[in-house]
């Protein structure tokens, strides 16, 4: 069983000090090359990307890379306004912004990344080479990235949420998985099933490899809005470290929690090095920067690294930089200001549409639990059993906009629910589209 245990060793010395000692003894490190799949253990760095980091050695001259000639970049200056503040590129900036860069991301932005995820998470590796940081395209690149270094085609299952993100589905839905959907409710995943399923495995399964990997939204869940109680996680993580398991923590709306801001993520209870996280800018900076990250274990990171060194190589170098200015700029302190405001934005609308609902929707026509984080309701209609042909044909004659609960069934199967977003709709809108929404659900009942 791999397993890592921290103790806190005190001695009494001279002088009567009294310093503390973390000793952390490990038994059986985790051998992650058992998690890797086989195209993802033949890929090698590129011999070009390794040059990178030689190029910046001084004294370097160059005849190796291939990169474009930096006079001819016809941009010569970036500047733009946080608020009521102009900030600008320094030449050297600008320069590394538009030049190709490492496959990890720039070195401003990771160090300043690096610093975040421990100030926020606590990570509790032993030594900070332990782990590292990866910039994507958005973090739903490194998601993609990790399934296909993690997963083997036609071959592996997959633990993941029932429902789950219909972006995940359409990734993975291809490569021909044995997807385990593991119920939810309003307080996340239920792990208790999740447990019995492990259990039972080989009767529930026959013939199908166990798993290796889960893939869980923690925090405001896409589509149903649940988040998972402090209990629930803990008891996921024991059971992964049980049946020795990778936990993929897809946490966009972690910064879009309404309460509960003593909740800890996976990440930070990670004592054995099993949780790979996935962070986004998207939700609380822009989602046109498309960049994203992902948090874990050095070896694990290092991988995906290599499959971003031959797909994208890198995202883009000024998204970063302007990303790295702004943060550097806000400093935490300013970051927590920023994502406060963004979560009481977000706790407002979701309220805006919890009025609506109970003040327009007919009662036992429709049920639904408050959200505590993330942009969604779930809505479950009373009286029918997949809400396809209702969500996707008269909802759309009748101009509002949902999505069919069966979208995020991994298992394609009728879903009665459907997602409601309240991110973007007018006070007004969020009102007149329940009222929509209602009448279709009054013509449904007196069918």
């Amino acid at each position: 069983k791999n397993m890592l245990l921290s103790k806190r060793l005190s001695c009494t010395l001279g002088l009567g000090r009294t310093p503390h000692y973390t000793l952390r003894l490990y038994s059986t490190p985790i051998n992650y090359d058992s998690f890797i799949n086989s195209s993802g253990s033949k890929r090698l760095p590129s011999p070009i990307r390794a040059l990178q980091p030689l190029m910046a050695i001084p004294g370097m001259i160059s005849l190796g890379g291939g990169l474009p000639n930096p006079s001819l970049f016809p941009f010569k200056s970036l500047e733009f306004t946080v608020e009521d503040t102009k900030i600008t590129l320094t030449d050297a900036e600008l320069a590394a912004a538009l030049q190709y860069s490492g496959s990890y991301g720039l070195d401003k932005l990771v160090t300043i990344l690096k610093d975040h995820q421990q100030r926020v998470h606590n990570l509790p590796y032993q030594d900070k080479k332990d782990w590292h940081v990866m910039v994507s395209n958005g973090s739903q690149d490194a998601l993609f990235k990790a399934f296909d270094v993690l997963l083997e085609p036609n071959h592996d299952s997959l633990i993941v949420e029932n429902p789950t993100y219909s972006g995940a589905l359409a990734a993975l839905l291809p490569l021909g998985l044995n997807l385990v959907g593991i119920p939810v409710d309003e307080n996340g995943m239920v792990v208790d099933e999740l447990e019995k399923v492990l259990e039972n495995w080989d009767t529930k399964y026959p013939g199908k490899r166990r798993p290796r990997v889960i893939y869980t939204i923690p925090t405001g869940q896409n589509p149903s809005g649940a988040t998972l109680s402090a209990s629930r996680r803990e008891q996921l993580y024991k059971v992964a470290s049980k049946y020795n398991l990778l936990i993929l923590e897809d946490d966009p709306y972690w910064d879009l929690r309404f309460g509960g801001d003593d909740l800890k993520s996976l990440i930070s209870m990670d004592t054995e090095g099993r949780v790979l996280r996935f962070d986004s800018f998207s939700k609380i900076c822009s989602s046109g920067l498309r960049l994203g990250y992902a948090t874990g274990p050095a070896p694990l990171i290092e991988k995906i690294q290599l499959h971003q060194q031959v797909s994208a190589l890198h995202p883009s170098g000024i998204s970063q930089m302007m990303l790295a200015k702004l943060l550097e700029h806000w400093g935490h302190e300013g970051f927590v200001r920023h994502t406060q405001k963004v979560k009481d934005f977000y706790r407002q609308k979701r309220d805006e549409l919890l009025e609506a609902l109970e003040s327009e929707i007919t009662p036992g026509y429709a049920t639904w639990h408050v959200p505590s984080a993330g942009m969604f309701f779930w809505i479950k209609v009373e009286g029918i059993k997949d809400t396809t042909d209702l969500i996707s044909q008269k909802a759309v004659h009748n101009k509002v906009l949902m999505v069919p609960g069966r979208s995020f069934q991994p298992e394609g199967l009728d879903s009665p629910h459907v997602r409601a977003s309240f991110s973007t709709a007018t006070k007004e809108n969020l009102r007149e589209a329940t009222k929509r929404f209602n009448k279709l659900l009054t013509e449904l009942h007196s069918e």
